[in-house]
């Protein structure tokens, strides 16, 4: 498989909400270079080309990282502490993309780096049009730092 530019790398673990968003991206027009992977440990390998990800150019990253906060073997929070630490990637926007609206999760996702979070809304039109709005903004009208 071709790693080749990757644009939005994409951290879930639940099969239905990874399901929900990826449709959501597609109908919206940015899932032409998006990968998904299922924990933040998979997550980190893509990064930093480790493991099944060793032939991934250390050149080229994603432009986004859709990043949930709770999951299996590495979680969220412990991705986005790591990259947000690496000069190298600290650039990169990471979005909270989780189904936590807990006070001390939203702060220590910002207090390490995260550049939004985002509460996965239950209302599947709603959660389809805040992916969309995602998309959009993260990959169409921000700008990218230099």
């Amino acid at each position: 498989m071709s790693y080749h530019n990757v644009e939005i790398l994409f951290v879930e673990d639940s099969t239905d909400d990874a399901a929900l968003t990826i449709r959501a991206l597609k109908k919206s027009g940015f899932t032409n270079k998006l990968h998904h992977v299922i924990n933040g440990a998979e997550a980190l390998d893509f990064i930093y080309c480790r493991g099944a990800y060793a032939d991934r150019s250390d050149k080229e990253f994603p432009k986004l990282i859709l990043l949930d906060l709770k999951m299996p073997k590495v979680s969220g929070l412990q991705v986005l502490e790591k990259l947000k630490a690496d000069p190298n990637l600290k650039s990169i926007p990471i979005v909270m993309l989780t189904s936590s609206n807990e006070g001390p999760d939203i702060e220590k996702c910002f207090a390490l780096g995260a550049n939004s979070y985002i509460v996965k809304p239950v209302d599947s039109d709603n959660f389809f049009n805040a992916v969309k709005e995602i998309g959009l903004y993260w990959m169409v009208l921000s700008q990218p730092a230099h």
